[in-house]
């Protein structure tokens, strides 16, 4: 990789991550000990900063300096699914897993496990806020295994620009696409009535929320339409886009 493109993505890593945090310039040289001036030159892709420095700038970010480094361009791939409840993200996830031999991973079970806490307790206690950082820092450790796997992910993380962003930028995205009454009756099949008790105007509350992420979910590298292909199908649909891609790749 040439030294300008591998400093410009640096760069880019070390600015997504501060910003998405909330934090300033000033900020991180405080937590480094790296001046804002050369802080502003690696962000611009400028800066030819050494390991241990970068070290310094990862620990300020809270994040592993592997996080940090750009990854061959020909890295491991993961399959990231994404889409309303009831969408079908576990069980054609699992398949799909078995169908490539890699693992499959539940986003929300490791955010339970990184914060000892629920996702429910997590939200009455922290908020939405600590959610999606915590959310950010698990897609980042996970990417930086740089193992293939297959992600399933809860159905609000595309409204989070930051790790959609890095979702479609390091994974092949897949937005499993259902009617509203299917992602009802689903949920239902799964035992879990949470969503419409004692709410009258859940199922309309269901297709505002559907009709409000369908622009982000969109924007996924493919869309599976689950209400009409079997898991089987969705399976194969996924498996030949990813073939297609690495024959463009050259891998």
């Amino acid at each position: 990789m040439p030294d300008n493109l591998l400093l410009s993505q640096i760069g880019r890593r070390v600015k997504d991550r501060r910003t998405s945090m909330g934090w300033t310039l000033k900020d991180i040289a405080k937590r480094s000990g790296v001046s804002t001036r050369f802080l502003s030159d690696v962000e611009a892709g400028k800066g030819n900063i050494s390991v241990v420095r970068l070290a310094n700038v990862a620990r300020a970010l809270d994040v592993e300096l592997t996080s940090l480094m750009p990854s061959d361009e020909k890295q491991a791939t993961t399959v990231t699914l994404v889409g309303l409840r009831g969408a079908g993200k576990s069980t054609i996830g699992k398949a799909l897993a078995k169908h490539l031999d890699v693992p499959f991973v539940e986003l929300d079970a490791l955010i339970e496990k990184e914060s000892n806490l629920s996702l429910a307790e997590l939200f009455s206690l922290h908020g939405e806020g600590y959610y999606r950082r915590l959310a950010y820092d698990v897609v980042l450790k996970l990417f930086a295994r740089d193992e293939p796997m297959v992600l399933s992910t809860g159905g609000s993380i595309v409204t989070d620009p930051e790790t959609w962003h890095l979702l479609k930028r390091r994974s092949h995205t897949v937005w499993l696409k259902a009617k509203p009454e299917d992602h009802w009756k689903r949920v239902l099949g799964q035992g879990d009535t949470r969503p419409m008790a004692n709410r009258t105007s859940a199922m309309t509350e269901l297709r505002s929320i559907l009709s409000l992420r369908s622009p982000l979910y969109s924007e996924a590298a493919q869309t599976i339409d689950t209400s009409s292909a079997r898991v089987s199908a969705a399976v194969k649909a996924i498996a030949s886009a990813l073939e297609a891609r690495k024959a463009m790749r050259g891998d």
